[in-house]
Order: C-alpha cells, then structure tokens, then sequence
C-alpha cells in the first residue's frame, strides 16, 4: 500500500510540475503592466503584441531590425489589434515580456511630436484650458498625444490626407510632428525599450481622459515644433535644451 501511495505521490508529482510548467510566468518587475493594459483597452485603444528588448537588440529574428522593440509581431497587427479583454489577458500572461502596439486611425489618432516641444505645448494647453486627452512620453524623445481619429469618415469620399501623416515606414522623413492615422500604429504604455530595464514609454496622462478634436491641439503642436525646429525660445521662459 505504501508502494502504491509513493507511486501515486510520485505521479501526482511530476503532473504538478508539468502544470506548474504550463502556466504563464508574470514577468520580473510588472508593476501592474497588465492592468495599466486593460485600462487603455477599456478607453477603446485597439491593442496587439509587439517585440520587446533582447538586451540591446530586438526579440524579433530579423536580423539589424531597424526598430527594435517598436514593431507588431504579427503582420496581421491591423486585424489582430483588439479591445477584448479577454484575449488581452492572455496575451499579456502568455507573453509577459512583450510590449504592445496600439493600432491608429480606428478609434484614435496619435500626434507624435519632440519630447520639450510637447512639454511647452501641453503646458501652453493646460494654461489656455484646453481640453487634453490621454498623453505618453518616451525615453527616445517624443510625446505621443492621443486624439479622436479623422480616419473613419461614415462617406469613405470624405476621408482626407494630411502631410503630416505617418506611416511606420516613414518615420524618419517627419522629424517633427507625426500624425497617426490609418495604416500605422505607436507603443503603448508600459513599453521598454533596448537598453531599458524599466517602462521606457509611460503615460504622462493616462488613457482614463476623453479623446480630444486633434485639430483642438494641432495649432499648438506646430507652433512648439516649428520653435523647436528654429531654436526659437519657449514663450514660458525656458531654453531649448542644446540638440546634436
């Protein structure tokens, strides 16, 4: 009896460890990754996985990525990206090391601007008493304001280009101010990035605060980046840092 029991024991053992395999492990350090997820899924941002940092390269296998840690993992991004919770959950239990990707130009919009040219602008903002949305900053210089989306007129005839819009593999010919619309996608917050042990793109406000009117916020994005651009001085006193 004592054999059958050891044998049981011993059974019931490795099924354990084999389910205790099979379980997603949290990541080292989540500080509420998922939940702060969930909340901008809640808000209507349409999310889907993306690559994280493998030391100071991407986890992706392309080799030389020329964006590490910024991109989908999927090429289906687009239709994958989603606001079910429950698919979410998932995702971010089964790959509790990737970042995610909010997809644009369905619900919202993104203007992506320099880092001190944001600052000065959302200061002017919040001193005219301007309604501002949600707001991310980054650790490789941008700010991300999240706006309504222009993209998805009910008469398809009524959709409009801008040339501000910004598509992923134009990042680099809009230096300044970026439009997110149709066909692209940002980090969302919590996101690291290579060389980063901590949250590299974090939520200034967060995804709780109503989409505002992009147009609301445009003047004052261009004139802070037009500024920026020249090295004119921040009407609030301050000098823009030295650029290299």
């Amino acid at each position: 009896m004592s054999a059958d029991f050891g044998g049981r024991s011993g059974r019931q053992g490795k099924l354990s460890q084999w389910l205790r395999g099979r379980r997603p492990k949290q990541a080292a350090g989540d500080d509420g990754r998922e939940a702060l997820l969930l909340a901008a899924a809640e808000a209507g941002l349409p999310l889907a996985p993306a690559a994280h940092p493998a030391g100071y390269r991407c986890s992706c296998d392309r080799v030389g990525c020329p964006t590490p840690a910024r991109h989908p993992v999927s090429f289906a991004w687009q239709t994958q990206s989603t606001t079910d919770r429950a698919q979410i959950e998932r995702w971010a239990r089964h790959q509790p090391q990737a970042n995610f990707i909010t997809a644009t130009g369905m619900v919202h919009d993104v203007l992506d601007v320099p880092l001190d040219a944001g600052r000065e602008a959302l200061e002017r903002l919040r001193t005219d008493g301007v309604e501002v949305g949600p707001v991310a900053e980054s650790d490789d210089g941008r700010m991300l304001f999240f706006t309504l989306t222009r993209g998805t007129p009910e008469d398809e005839d009524e959709w409009w280009p801008c040339e501000l819009d910004c598509h992923p593999e134009t990042m680099d010919e809009h230096p300044g101010l970026r439009w997110h619309c149709r066909g692209s996608y940002v980090l969302v917050p919590p996101a690291r990035l290579p060389g980063d042990d901590d949250p590299s793109v974090r939520w200034v406000r967060g995804p709780e605060h109503a989409l505002p009117d992009p147009l609301s916020l445009l003047e004052y994005l261009t004139d802070a980046c037009a500024r920026y651009a020249d090295g004119r001085p921040d009407p609030t006193g301050a000098a823009w840092p030295l650029r290299h």
